[in-house]
């Protein structure tokens, strides 16, 4: 992938041809995340792959910015609009695409799962979960997929999207979003939030982006926000045993670590005499569960914290940025 590409969107061309039906039926969208990493596959060189999607399906298919990353993951936003058939076959292909990119791990014949996290309005939420969880329990019998919606986060100013967690093989997870996609589409005000801008206030190219998970591990007086923004995919969790010292424990994907230690250590160090803060790491292997994050525990004073969190923040946005030129 060209190593400039910082946004992409673009209008289908040669779509295929549309039946009065779709004329009729007003234009809605989904959102969904993409590992940094991947999203240059999405793309394809020079954007033929994005291209070739919006061709074959009729959709819209808009990618966040390279540092446009969902708040508290390293994570990119694909936004797809149009009408709702159109929306599924193009995630469908990305999804695809995606799939035949992972190694497989056996080499039985059982058809691979894996999770697509969909980014929905808070506001919506309500009508994919139903009246005592009839409707997303009903989606899920459909379906055969799991289905989980995260709890809403309040610690994110200006957060006001939740993540739905669609698990399972291609064909499940396809059925899953069909549902909801549908359902969402019933839901007038989601549709008029069709042209929200995909950033988020406080992650910026210039501020804290990309932002790792943070892990909950206790409770203690939250941060004064006008001087620190806590990203909310993740929950922060801080150990006061005494005023002056807490914990804070966040992820880093495995391959961002090295760029957090450095060469013998030297990242590291550097960070911990910066800040003050005492910097531990987990080891290989030694993830937050359900990821491949290594846990990079923090402890100290609320400001020894905050410098070392945002220097950390600076090493994994860089990384990102290399991983983007190597593509």
């Amino acid at each position: 992938m060209d190593s400039t590409e910082s946004s992409y969107l673009s209008s289908p061309t040669n779509a295929q041809p549309k039946s009065p039906s779709d004329f009729a039926e007003k234009p809605t969208y989904v959102r969904f995340l993409v590992s940094n990493s991947a999203a240059g596959s999405v793309i394809g060189k020079g954007g033929s792959t994005i291209t070739d999607f919006q061709s074959q399906s009729g959709a819209r298919i808009h990618l966040s910015r390279s540092h446009e990353f969902f708040p508290g993951t390293t994570d990119r936003i694909i936004m797809v609009s149009g009408a709702v058939n159109e929306i599924l076959k193009a995630v469908e292909l990305i999804l695809s695409k995606l799939l035949s990119e992972i190694p497989s791990e056996n080499d039985n014949d059982a058809e691979p799962k894996s999770k697509v996290r969909l980014v929905v309005p808070n506001g919506s939420c309500g009508g994919i979960i139903g009246k005592g969880g009839a409707t997303i329990k009903s989606f899920i019998d459909e379906s055969q997929a799991g289905i989980k919606i995260s709890p809403q986060d309040n610690n994110y100013f200006g957060l006001n999207d939740r993540l739905v967690t669609v698990t399972g093989t291609l064909d499940e997870q396809m059925h899953a979003v069909d549902l909801i996609v549908s359902k969402l589409s019933e839901d007038a005000h989601y549709s008029q939030s069709i042209n929200s801008p995909m950033s988020y206030p406080g992650v910026s190219p210039s501020g804290y982006q990309g932002a790792p998970y943070v892990l909950p591990s206790g409770s203690a007086p939250a941060y004064n926000p006008s001087s620190h923004i806590t990203n909310g995919a993740g929950r922060k969790f801080e150990n006061n045993k005494e005023d002056r010292s807490n914990s804070v424990t966040i992820g880093v994907l495995d391959g961002h670590i090295g760029f957090v230690v450095g060469r013998g250590g030297r990242n590291i160090m550097e960070i911990s005499q910066t800040s003050g803060a005492r910097v531990k790491i987990s080891d290989r292997g030694d993830y937050i569960s359900g990821t491949t994050e290594r846990k990079v525990t923090i402890t100290g004073s609320q400001r020894a914290i905050r410098t070392a969190e945002s220097l950390i923040l600076k090493k994994v946005a860089y990384a990102a940025e290399k991983a983007i030129e190597v593509e």
